[in-house]
Formats: structure tokens, sequence, C-alpha cells
């Protein structure tokens, strides 16, 4: 029986892929026969990712994401050097602890810019003739924190709130031209960011937390399993979806 998972003769870009989900996710696609183009800002970092990736003809583009005007003409010249992309996915992201009372509008434009801004330029770079195959799919990185509140992290949630009302926003408009646009949703996840996040909370805080996480806090794999499914055949009918991955954290 054929691997439905199988992504052999794809090209998927993934940004982020330094560390985090998008590194996990990077090595799960070169298993599942996926040529991967390995998009951030650290080239040290996406070397290392190069190095564990299995397969051949993967490639690392260091780029800066904040240069939103910039992407699409550079996606573009992606679209030139290795041929048409089959899939993006959007996992580069920013968090911000920041209370209320110290959340000023510079910080707010900084997290829009990277979560959302950066989420719709590559999405507009990625339809342009000469980039997107035949057809393609978009996976961008949403989070639980969209669908609940929780204090200290407004700007982060709006960001992410976007994101979700976007890819649906998109979905409709881009199935005519045959792409898919998705976007997965995780909990809690054993992460650098979320780490920095973690170690701000007070312990009582991490155990409520972790005791709303009905299978646990999950880790970078159990994403990219998610963000693979949306990519490969096996979620050719979905478009528009936002897909939940979090350990039963929304379940309450």
């Amino acid at each position: 029986m054929t691997n439905p998972l199988e992504l052999t003769g794809r090209t998927i870009l993934v940004t982020g892929a330094s560390s985090g989900i998008g590194h996990e996710t990077a090595l799960l696609l070169g298993h599942l026969g996926a040529r991967v183009i390995l998009v951030g800002r650290n080239q040290e970092r996406l070397a290392e990712t190069l190095r564990l990736l299995n397969g051949e003809g993967h490639r690392v583009e260091p780029f800066d994401l904040s240069s939103t005007d910039e992407i699409p003409h550079w996606l573009k010249g992606i679209g030139a050097s290795s041929g048409p992309l089959h899939g993006l996915v959007h996992c580069a992201g920013i968090q911000r602890l920041r209370p209320l009372r110290v959340l000023g509008s510079a910080v707010l434009q900084e997290v829009m810019r990277t979560n959302l801004d950066a989420a719709v330029s590559l999405t507009r770079g990625f339809r342009q003739k000469g980039v997107c195959a035949e057809s393609g799919s978009v996976v961008l990185l949403s989070s639980i924190m969209s669908l609940v509140g929780q204090a200290g992290v407004a700007a982060y949630a709006a960001s992410k709130g976007a994101v979700n009302a976007v890819t649906r926003a998109l979905a409709v408009e881009l199935a005519f031209e045959h792409i898919r646009v998705n976007c997965v949703a995780p909990g809690y996840v054993e992460t650098e960011m979320t780490a920095a996040l973690w170690s701000s909370l007070t312990e009582e805080q991490r155990s409520h937390i972790e005791s709303r996480h009905l299978l646990g806090v999950g880790k970078p794999r159990d994403v990219a399993y998610a963000i693979a499914f949306l990519l490969a055949e096996t979620a050719r009918w979905i478009t528009g979806t936002v897909l939940v991955v979090d350990g039963g954290y929304t379940a309450h």
C-alpha cells in the first residue's frame, strides 16, 4: 500500500527551520521524501538542520522575514532557482509576554509583523506564477492562545487570532488557483520559545497549565505530524481549517 503521507518529488519551504517546530517539521518532511528549503535568520543553525535531513536536494535560504515587502520578490527568485514549490510552512514566529499595563504599540507591531504580516506576504508570494506548482498547500502556525484567554499574551493572541481569520479568507480566495490554506493551532510545546515563557511563570501557574493538557505538554514532532498531514494528499479535501493540536487543552 502506498503511504498517503508520501511527499517524494515535492519541494516544500519551511520558515523557522532553525529550531523548535520548524526544525522538527523539516526533518519529518525530509523523511517523507520532500526536498526542503530551510528558511531562518541563523545560518549556522540552519546548516545544522540541513546536516540532519534525510535525502538530497535540500537547501538553506537565510532570510529576515521582518522585511515583509521583500518576501514576494525573494520567493520569485527561489522559484526560478529551485523550481516551483508544492508547499509552504510558516513556523517562524515570536512571542512577547507583556501585561496590558506595559504593552506598547512597538511590541504589538513587532509581533503582528512577524506572526501575521509575514504569513500574508509569504502566501502572496507563494501564489505567484513560477513559484507555486500546479497545486499547492500553505500551512500557517496559529496557537491555542487564539482560542482561549490568558493574561499577558494579548499581542501574541491577537496575532494568532488574525492568522486564523486570514487562513479562512485566503482559503476561499485561492481555492480557484488550486491552493489550499490551513493552519495548525498547537498547545504548549517544548520549544526554546516556550521555555522562555515557562521560566517567567510561577510554579503554580506552570502546574495549572500542565494540568489542562490532558495528554501532557506536547513535543515538536506532535505538531510536525499535523503539518505533514495538511501538506500531503491526506488533506486534499481540507482547506480553510484551524487544526487544534493541544493535548486536550481546549477540551475543558
